[in-house]
């Protein structure tokens, strides 16, 4: 019994001992994973202990990916609309936020050009300015999400590869960060979005600290300035709004709402997609709408909804003139 005992602790030893030196994998998704991790710097064995880690690749998020089925997204985009003007009355907790980190707020306008008022409401929108707590881990998440997706379709072969995109991006972060994947816990949206400005993993490249190396984005102060360089370098957003320049916004928030409604591939700024798909654009041919438009696809880069981004403006524009 004692040399069974014995031989069963020497393979233990030698296999948490065991050197990785590749990124071989049953699963070739993880091979993937790991080969994306390694190229950013991750090393094998730091890359391997995670992928064959029970913790993380064995435990599945049902409710994530419950949420992220096409009906689910196709309501969500429906509530968009709702979730803008439910969010009309947390202006004044804006301008109380704005007022708070008048600090931040004033160094990303004059580093990043990105207006404060457009910085707000974005992570208004996200979070609630941090109030709405995230219930999901994204690694897990965006594990679920490779596991079970099929790459039988345009979009599941998108998902797939956002996934795998993901799951290599919060290894490599955690890998810098010097900690062990069990200890790896970004804790995030059903979606995997992480932190008070809602970033994907693979945006974590954008995530800057206001006065430390490393960014927290659970933190307020590195949310600001985080959101402010993710639409500086990613959105070219460098000169600030002139709002005494923009429109009534409420008023064409609430006309292209009506027209989004009636119009079949409705967009507030497109006219066609990279792929070849067309739109109906609502600012197609008016003028008085042209610097709005601009702005609102600067904003489309943080997301891709219309509504989205003509909501960010409608409270962005309304803050404004609340501080003022």
């Amino acid at each position: 019994m004692k040399t069974k005992t014995l031989f069963l602790l020497l393979i233990l030893s030698s296999l948490l001992q065991a050197k990785y030196t590749n990124c071989t994998f049953k699963n070739k998704n993880y091979s993937d994973v790991c080969e994306q991790a390694v190229k950013q710097g991750v090393s094998y064995q730091y890359a391997n202990e995670f992928l064959t880690s029970y913790f993380k690749t064995k435990k599945y998020d049902e409710v994530s990916w419950t949420y992220l089925q096409p009906n689910k997204i196709k309501h969500h985009q429906e509530q968009e609309k709702k979730a803008n003007n439910v969010l009309v009355k947390f202006i004044p907790k804006m301008v109380q936020n704005l007022q708070e980190y008048k600090e931040v707020y004033d160094y990303v306008e004059k580093e990043y050009g990105v207006n404060r008022e457009i910085i707000a409401a974005i992570l208004l929108k996200e979070t609630k300015l941090g109030k709405i707590k995230p219930s999901h881990d994204a690694f897990i998440v965006f594990n679920t999400m490779v596991v079970r997706t099929k790459p039988n379709s345009p979009r599941e072969k998108w998902l797939l590869k956002m996934g795998k995109t993901n799951m290599a991006a919060i290894i490599k972060h955690c890998y810098k960060l010097g900690v062990k994947p069990e200890q790896c816990n970004l804790p995030s949206s059903y979606a995997g979005a992480v932190g008070i400005p809602q970033f994907m993993p693979n945006s974590f490249i954008y995530a800057k600290s206001y006065v430390n190396d490393v960014a927290d984005l659970t933190k307020m102060e590195d949310a600001i300035v985080s959101a402010a360089f993710f639409l500086h370098k990613k959105a070219d957003f460098t000169k600030l709004i002139d709002w005494d320049r923009m429109p009534d916004i409420p008023k064409v928030e609430a006309l292209w709402y009506e027209y989004d409604y009636k119009t079949k591939n409705a967009s507030f700024v497109y006219e066609s997609s990279k792929s070849g798909k067309t739109y109906n654009s609502f600012t197609k041919d008016k003028p008085q709408l042209q610097e709005m438009k601009e702005y609102t696809k600067k904003i489309m880069r943080y997301n891709n909804s219309s509504n989205y981004a003509v909501g960010v403006m409608r409270l962005a524009y309304e803050a404004h003139y609340s501080l003022n």
